[in-house]
């Protein structure tokens, strides 16, 4: 097999974006810093913590309440946290339902995660629940070992894409704004697994591999045991970036719904876990190539 090696650099912009104000409260939210029933700051208040307009601080708020984690959102009055979700024996969206199965995972001596996805965001947000659990000492895997197949920068995306249409990626903000929060995703990703190196000793890997083509759905492994998928739902949208309004077909991977498989739920949960397994193997030996965050 021949190996080729991607070498990539991360956007050095400081502005402030929407998803980024939208993830923020997220781990809010997640930590418990903000509980069900309470209510947002003011949007006066967020665009001034922020330093942001309050168009920024509306498409943030947007975006909470499509992932369900917002609710009584009237004129005249802050939103409310959303009550919690359902249990997870039913489909959640993805920034709601992985993060705990991601921590029964961690409980194990051994973890083993395997993903496919546009980008890291909904992964290195969800691993932070488990890494908070090993550092106030709840759970101590004595080793965790993290794959990751994203796509590559090299490829012609199917989305994110401008709506206009481009031939190439020469100049397409899209893409480029893609590319910028697929690197610094996976950075902080690594950064905050590697720590748990030096913090608790415990043998930690993180790799990466570049996929030739756009993955149509975002699949986790976890342990061998488990399966969650989702579809990427496309949709028209607009978001400002780096000055510009962008006006783009894109996936809202924060709202697909998992559907979990589990191996010891019947023979046919065992067999989607075992093929999804050997799907995902057999991209990483064969296909994909190495993916140096730099």
């Amino acid at each position: 097999m021949v190996v080729t090696q991607e070498n990539v650099a991360v956007n050095g912009s400081s502005r402030v974006s929407p998803q980024e104000i939208a993830d923020t409260l997220r781990e809010r939210i997640r930590a418990g810093e903000l509980k069900a029933g309470d209510r947002l700051p003011t949007q006066a208040e967020l665009a001034e913590e922020f330093g942001v307009e309050r168009g920024t601080v509306r498409q943030a708020l947007h975006a909470l309440r499509e992932d369900g984690l917002l609710s009584n959102h009237g004129k005249g009055s802050p939103p409310r946290i959303a009550a919690p979700p359902p249990a997870r024996e039913e489909p959640q969206p993805t920034m709601v339902g992985l993060a705990p199965r991601l921590t029964e995972a961690f409980a194990q001596a051994h973890v083993r995660v395997d993903a496919v996805c546009l980008t890291a965001e909904s992964l290195m947000l969800a691993l932070s629940e488990p890494v908070r659990h090993i550092h106030e000492g709840r759970i101590r895997p004595e080793s965790v070992d993290v794959r990751l197949l994203l796509p590559s920068r090299e490829i012609n995306l199917a989305f994110p894409v401008p709506v206009d249409g481009r031939e190439n990626n020469d100049g397409d903000p899209v893409h480029e704004r893609w590319l910028s929060m697929r690197n610094a995703q996976a950075r902080v990703l690594r950064h905050n697994l590697l720590a748990l190196r030096a913090t608790h000793g415990i043998d930690v890997r993180v790799s990466f591999r570049a996929l030739p083509f756009t993955p149509p759905v975002k699949l986790y492994l976890l342990n061998g045991e488990e399966a969650l998928i989702g579809y990427y739902m496309l949709t028209r949208r607009e978001e400002e970036w780096e000055s510009q309004t962008l006006e783009m077909y894109d996936a809202l991977g924060s709202q697909s719904l998992l559907f979990s498989f589990v191996k010891r739920d019947g023979r046919r949960e065992q067999a989607f876990v075992e093929e999804s397994q050997k799907w995902f193997d057999a991209l990483w030996e064969t296909i994909t190539s190495d993916l140096t965050l730099s």
